[in-house]
């Protein structure tokens, strides 16, 4: 027999007012990706649909993730959690599955293991939730069982009353559930919002549903406390660490060389081979892919970049949709942006800036040069204070510098324009017309010296 259909369910309506942001809660970020990724990431093992109910700035999530904006269900006025629900419940319905997993969006750290604990338990329970027993349990919703441990509510901690509900036991609710599409569906009808904050919630399920005779399980994850969500800048900045730390030592178990790990971040999507070399401080986000060999040096931000064996980033660089070579030199102080490719062995130095431009084999642009919109040979020599005149105010033009070449210090090439193979270009020089293979160009005022007038002293 077949395991039962789920489908899940984010909530992703809520503004969170207490970040202070005009930005939706779960596109606040963590290691440069927003909370909301975090939560896609844990589904994508476990559940092949997901529905996603967005709401207040609606328009800025679905251009987060554009790619899951057919599965979104919009929420026009924010009334709870339980309103998410009945909004998203049609959807639910169409997509044919026998469970909806009910999960927040802005919790982050939740992991795959623990949804998959929760999908489990579909087919045995009309509904079902994830609880925990975190030291302190503050105001999350307590857990009552009754004496043959069988759950009979959620309590809020505001609300508990021993004398009514037994002794504290600690555990609370994690608020991840997984409802049974229908015996669950005539009891939307029945939330109401009667209560401090006027809002619907997903929580008044649990009485509901024990209230008609419903099986409810609570599905215990110890003080797993990646469940909970993030409603502050504090808990952000903590699940950050916890996020950033989880990564680095992973990484170092794995056999990744980090010098001073408590100063290195790594996002999520990078990959880092066994074998490559990082010193903190160090920064790297995006779909960046460090490999085996490589080198990165302190104090260097990179997001998207590649970087291939044997490559040595130095110091102090930012590096930003660039692709650095095998055995290829970078910085100190270098600017690498989107488009960049340094070939095997090529090298740039100090106060170097690229941008879609390639610097070929072996080539070198050691300082104070600008490269845009280049294709660079082999074994050239870009001269100290070189720059590219690739924009004229209107359209971006190319310049291209053959095998060989050579260009002196402080030379303007006007794009579009090419530096032949082997060719020569005189220091100073600004460049306007195309230099042939092998030759030289040279484009500057005749220099003339004259006598100084020197002052007589007195």
């Amino acid at each position: 027999m077949s395991n039962p259909s789920v489908t899940a369910v984010i909530l992703a309506a809520g503004k969170g007012t207490r970040m202070h942001s005009d930005k939706p809660k779960v596109l606040q970020t963590l290691l440069n990706e927003p909370m909301l990724h975090y939560v896609y990431a844990a589904l994508k093992p476990v559940l092949d649909t997901a529905l996603t109910v967005v709401g207040h700035g609606a328009e800025m999530v679905e251009a987060a993730f554009p790619d899951k904006k057919d599965g979104f269900v919009v929420q026009a006025e924010q009334l709870g959690t339980g309103h998410a629900l009945q909004v998203a419940w049609d959807a639910v319905k169409a997509s044919g599955a026998e469970y909806c997993m009910v999960i927040n969006g802005d919790t982050p750290l939740v992991t795959s293991e623990a949804l998959s604990r929760l999908a489990d338990v579909a087919g045995c329970c009309d509904l079902a939730f994830l609880t925990i027993t975190p030291k302190d349990p503050a105001s999350f919703g307590r857990v009552v069982r009754d004496e043959d441990r069988r759950i009979t509510a959620i309590v809020e901690a505001k609300d508990y009353d021993i004398n009514e509900h037994g002794p504290v036991t600690g555990e609370v609710n994690a608020g991840l559930y997984l409802l049974r599409v229908a015996t669950i569906e005539p009891l939307l009808d029945e939330l109401r919002n009667e209560n401090a904050s006027g809002e619907y919630y997903v929580t008044d399920l649990v009485g509901l549903a024990v209230s008609r005779g419903l099986r409810v399980d609570g599905v215990q994850c110890g003080d797993d406390l990646s469940l909970m969500g993030i409603n502050s800048p504090r808990e952000l900045a903590a699940a950050e660490s916890a996020l950033r730390r989880g990564i680095v030592y992973d990484l170092l178990d794995k056999g990744v060389l980090i010098h001073n790990p408590e100063t290195v971040i790594i996002g999520p999507e990078v990959n880092v081979e066994p074998g490559a070399e990082i010193f903190g401080h160090c920064e790297i986000y995006g779909r960046s892919t460090v490999k085996r060999g490589a080198r990165l040096g302190s104090y260097t931000y990179i997001t998207d970049g590649v970087f291939e064996p044997g490559c040595d980033v130095r110091q102090f660089c930012h590096i930003e949709g660039a692709h650095v070579g095998p055995g290829a030199w970078v910085g100190p102080y270098a600017r690498l942006r989107p488009g960049a490719v340094l070939k095997e062995g090529a090298r740039v130095g100090n106060f170097v800036e690229m941008k879609k431009a390639v610097l070929g084999e072996g080539s070198k642009a050691s300082h104070l040069t600008y490269l845009g919109d280049t294709e660079v040979g082999a074994g050239a020599n870009i001269g100290a204070g070189t720059i590219t005149c690739n924009y004229d105010g209107k359209n971006k033009f190319k310049t291209v510098i053959g095998d060989g070449a050579f260009i002196g210090s402080n030379t303007a090439l006007v794009a579009p324009v090419t530096v032949g193979r082997n060719a020569l270009v005189g220091a100073g020089s600004t460049i306007t017309k195309d230099v042939p293979d092998e030759g030289a160009g040279i484009a500057r005022g005749k220099q003339v010296n004259i006598k100084r007038r020197l002052k007589k002293s007195d």
